[in-house]
Order: C-alpha cells, then sequence, then structure tokens
C-alpha cells in the first residue's frame, strides 16, 4: 500500500520538521483561545504555512484558513485538517487566568501535526509519488461552548453555523473534495500512536428560558412566579422521561443552569438552562428533542411560569468511513506496528462537527495517544508529544500517500463506495436548518395558558 522508498522518505521528513512540530505545540499550549475567537492561533498558524511557501486563503470573520498543494497529475481531492480551538477549564494549572481557556482537550497537538504535515507533503520525492490534490485546512471551532456568543455572531450574520467544519462546509472549503482526514491526536485513553473507531453521536444545542415574575423573597414570594423553580422542574421531567428513549439511539441530555437569579432576596425572574441532546442518528435526536420541550412546557405549566427555546443544530452523528479505517488500518500497521494500532469497536458518546461532514464525504477521524489525566478536565497535559504530535503527522501523511499513490486509486475506491447520509450538500443543509427553532413555547393571555408548538 505504500511503497518502503516512500516510508523511508517520510521518516526523513519528519526528522526534519520535528522541531517545527514540536516548537508549534508549545507555542499553541500556551496561547488558547475558544471558538470564533481564535485569532492569535490563526496568525500563528498562518506564518508557519507562509514560511513553508504556501498561499493562505482565509474568510470574512472567521478565524481559520486552507491552502492547496497540486501535484500537477489529475486525480482525486483529499482534504486533511487540524483544530485550532481550546475548551474552558478555569481549574486548570495552565488555564489562560483572564478567559479560563486551555487545551485540554489536546487541540493544540493538531495544529503541530498540521504544520508538520504542510512542510513534509510539498516535498517534490513525496509529491511525485501522488496525483490530485491536498487541501490542508486549520479549522476553528470544533468544542460546542459559549453557544451565546455564537448565537450573537450567527445573529450578526458574521456566522451561520456553530461548528467551524460546518460554516466551511457552508463556504465552499470542501466543494470537490472526495474525503477528508484527521486525527484528534493527544488522546489519555490509550497509550497507542493509532485508535480507530466507528463513530459518535451528534447533538442539538438548546437555550431555554424559563420567564417569572420577581417578588421579595420573604415579605412576597405569594406575588411572584419563580422561573429557578420551573427550571429545576423542567430538569426534574427531563429526568422522569429517560426511561423512554431507546438504549439504541444512545440518547444523552445534560442541561446545565446559566442563569438562576441575581439577588437572593428576590424571587428570580428568569433562569436560564443550556442543554445538548445528543444521539446516534439525526431522527432519533429531532424525535426526542421533542419530548425534551414537551417535559419543559410542562414544568412551565405547572408553576405558570413562561418559555421560550432556542433549538440550533449542534452536530450530526459521526460515522468514520469503513473503508478509510480499514485503510488506516494497514498504513499504521506499516508505520508503527500491528501491536500500536488500536481498533475500538464501542460507539462513542460525544459529539464532533467531523460527523457533519461524515454526512456527505467519507471521512475518518482517528485518535492518537501522548496524553494523561481526564480529557477537558484540570488534570489534562501532554506527557508524550513525541506520541501525539509527531506520529500523528506521520500517520496523516503516509496515509494521504496510500489514497492519492498510484494514480489515486484507493481513494477513488472509496469515495466510489461511499453511501453518504444525505444526497446532496444541499440535502443534507435543508435538514440541518429546519432544526433551528426559537419559540415561546408557553405564554399567557390573562388566566388561560397557551402553548405555542
Amino acid at each position: 500500500m505504500i511503497a518502503e522508498k516512500t516510508v523511508k522518505r517520510l521518516n526523513e521528513l519528519i526528522d526534519q520538521n520535528r522541531e517545527r512540530i514540536l516548537k508549534a505545540a508549545d507555542f499553541i499550549w500556551k496561547n488558547p483561545e475558544t471558538g470564533y475567537r481564535e485569532w492569535k492561533t490563526s496568525k500563528f498558524m498562518d506564518e508557519q504555512f507562509k514560511e513553508l511557501g504556501y498561499k493562505t486563503i482565509h474568510f470574512d470573520g472567521v478565524p481559520g484558513f486552507y491552502a492547496d498543494i497540486d501535484t500537477g497529475r489529475p486525480g482525486p481531492s483529499l482534504a486533511i485538517m487540524g483544530e485550532l480551538d481550546s475548551v474552558i477549564c478555569a481549574s486548570h494549572p495552565e488555564a489562560d487566568p483572564e478567559t479560563g481557556a486551555v487545551h485540554a482537550c489536546g487541540h493544540h497537538t493538531q495544529c503541530a501535526y498540521l504544520v508538520g504535515v504542510a512542510g513534509i507533503l510539498k516535498d517534490p520525492q513525496i509529491l511525485e509519488t501522488l496525483s490530485g490534490k491536498i487541501r490542508l485546512i486549520a479549522v476553528p471551532a470544533e468544542e460546542l461552548l459559549e453557544l451565546e456568543f455564537r448565537a450573537s455572531l450567527r445573529d450578526k450574520g458574521t456566522i451561520k453555523y456553530f461548528g467551524g467544519k460546518v460554516e466551511f462546509l457552508y463556504r465552499g472549503v470542501f466543494d470537490g473534495m472526495s474525503a477528508a482526514i484527521m486525527s484528534h491526536s493527544g488522546g489519555s485513553i490509550s497509550e497507542k500512536p493509532l485508535v480507530l473507531y466507528k463513530g459518535n453521536n451528534g447533538c442539538i444545542t438548546k437555550t431555554i428560558t424559563f420567564k417569572g415574575k420577581a417578588a421579595h423573597a420573604g415579605g412576597g414570594p405569594h406575588r411572584a412566579i419563580n422561573a429557578l423553580y420551573a427550571a429545576t422542574l423542567g430538569i426534574n421531567a427531563i429526568n422522569a422521561i429517560r426511561e423512554t428513549l431507546k438504549e439504541e439511539n444512545y440518547t444523552r441530555i445534560h442541561p446545565i443552569i446559566t442563569d438562576g437569579g441575581v439577588a437572593v432576596n428576590v424571587i428570580p425572574e428568569t433562569a436560564k438552562l443550556e442543554s445538548y441532546v445528543r444521539g446516534a442518528n439525526p431522527e432519533a435526536m429531532v424525535a426526542e428533542n421533542k419530548k425534551v420541550n414537551r417535559a419543559l412546557a410542562g414544568a412551565a405549566l405547572s408553576i405558570g411560569a413562561g418559555l421560550r427555546i432556542q433549538d440550533i443544530p449542534g452536530y450530526m452523528p459521526l460515522h468514520n468511513s469503513l473503508d478509510l479505517n480499514e485503510t488506516s488500518k494497514k498504513v499504521g500497521d506499516v508505520i508503527f506496528g500491528e501491536d500500536n494500532v488500536e481498533i475500538n469497536t464501542e460507539w462513542k458518546a460525544g459529539s464532533t462537527d467531523m460527523g457533519d461532514l461524515s454526512c456527505v464525504l467519507p471521512v475518518v477521524h482517528a485518535g492518537g495517544g501522548g496524553g494523561e489525566g481526564t480529557g477537558h478536565g484540570n488534570d489534562y497535559r501532554i506527557i508524550k508529544a513525541e506520541t501525539a504530535c509527531v506520529d500523528s503527522a506521520k500517520y496523516i501523511c503516509a496515509l494521504a500517500c496510500a489514497l492519492l499513490g498510484s494514480g489515486g486509486a484507493e481513494l477513488k475506491r472509496i469515495k466510489d463506495n461511499y453511501k453518504p447520509v444525505f444526497a446532496s450538500y444541499k440535502e443534507y443543509f435543508d435538514f440541518v436548518d429546519k432544526i433551528y427553532s426559537e419559540k415561546e413555547l408557553v405564554k399567557y393571555d390573562g388566566d388561560s395558558a397557551a402553548i405555542i408548538w
């Protein structure tokens, strides 16, 4: 699948680019930024690419960019990605003291391997073995957080979609691509440099506002409608329907209270929740989200509060291409040895916007080790940068060579065998756009209540 001569040259190029890779990881670890705020990270990555001789293509209003490699021979096109954003974990000892941002997600290692891939795949000896085109993409905003901030960007027309890959799909970055690949390197579950798995949940994001009536908490609670109590009733109502959710849909619902009142001696007039409804297939996500809305509406009615819910599409379920997984396994066996490639058959309940790409393209979202501690937690750190950053660059480059070698025959085969969830980009966006909803589900007209569904 990969010629011995190519493997030897990749190893030489990895050695030549090792320092650049590790320096990139170190810089980005020390400068974490959350989604659609990654301006410093994007600038650093842009500088790295330009030093390597690339022309980078940017977009108005959002961080990130892409750059192309043209082999000069006809063939399919391959997208290779690295994610720019961090999470928020203020208790992490190395979190940004002002924002709480920290790369406890390991995305800084993705940026590092992407820099390495940029340095390696432009090598003339590698390029002469390949056909088609490669698009290297520094993509923003994978972690689905700070929903109000992203909603404000959407309201201003800066973005249309919350996830960076979805936004880039909408802006045409993936037009003409035959497949998309990446590695979520820096994992802390496995020590192996390459982990392949089946897929994971998608999600719908929710902003939930209960509206009550304020009054003195001691002297006049009988004049009030406690929005916080309505919110807690709503959480309990969600818990009461969990046994009705089918296990094969892997449904996860996990609301948090983001606003529960302003003063202890004032009955809360407003209470806000944020939540996801996660699931293993798009239809289940939509159906079970309706159950959640009904439960929340019942809670509001029971206490006399109003209710407004904003539903926004998060991410679609990820289904890694079985063909790409198989090719990745063969590549990993060659460059790492069979004992260093892990096949994980467990369905994962987290979510990523790589799932949206998997609805329209064959993708592989591999994993790699090198981390320690709890992902997104305050004890996460990289303990094996060689595994997390350098080995991931080696895997991605070797996979690209396997897919685009021999005239791109392997990538053509995978693309031809792929059966997308949606027949076209338009069909995908039509489905996603129908999830958008902002409705006043419960309001009052005098003594009568009306539910607007």
